[in-house]
């Protein structure tokens, strides 16, 4: 039995869209994993700090500026991948009843809420975009000259690529939501 050109077309879309997917999904949970790296990085570093105001009596340069940085910048490196993975709170005892009842109701909502979320997540990093032009032209710096400083820009440009994933990553639900609640594709979570 032969395949017709269009049902081979779709078939080869539906392989290029899974391989784009596997792709998508490969940058997002590597954002996410070196998300987690920098939180170990960022223990050890709260460690030596310790250790150094209890052996010497003082601390550490650019600690507490560091770690502000790389606290914001984890939690927007592993922002896709709470998307990617539907771990964001959200209020079951509402949404898993009309999910049951009413599927395709329930993807509209959920679409509703993706483009949203789409929507305020790239607000947040056309703001960070801003920041980033700004520290980059003024050459801005954290810590004290003399003691230690580091420019802001790299981590203003992890950030800004982890509130663009999460922007995207919202925007692919969005449309995956929509052709659910239009009857195109199955509704899921």
């Amino acid at each position: 039995m032969t395949q017709s050109k269009n049902e081979q077309t779709c078939a080869g879309g539906s392989r290029h869209s899974a391989l784009a997917g596997r792709l998508w999904g490969g940058v997002v949970n590597a954002l996410a994993a070196f998300g987690t790296a920098l939180i170990a990085g960022l223990m050890l570093l709260i460690c030596a700090d310790i250790v150094a105001r209890n052996g010497m009596g003082a601390s550490l340069p650019l600690v507490s500026e560091l770690g502000a940085l790389l606290l914001v910048m984890i939690v927007c490196l592993q922002f896709g991948a709470t998307i990617r993975a539907d771990r964001l709170a959200r209020a079951g005892l509402f949404l898993d009843p009309l999910r049951q009842r009413r599927p395709r109701v329930s993807a509209a909502l959920e679409a509703l809420f993706c483009l949203v979320g789409a929507w305020m997540i790239g607000l947040m990093a056309w703001a960070t975009w801003g920041v980033l032009t700004k520290d980059w032209d003024r050459r801005e710096f954290i810590g004290t000259p003399g003691l230690g400083t580091l420019p802001t820009w790299p981590f203003r440009v992890f950030i800004l690529l982890g509130l663009t994933v999460a922007a995207v990553e919202f925007a692919v639900r969005a449309v995956r939501n929509i052709r659910a609640a239009a009857g195109y594709a199955e509704v899921t979570r």
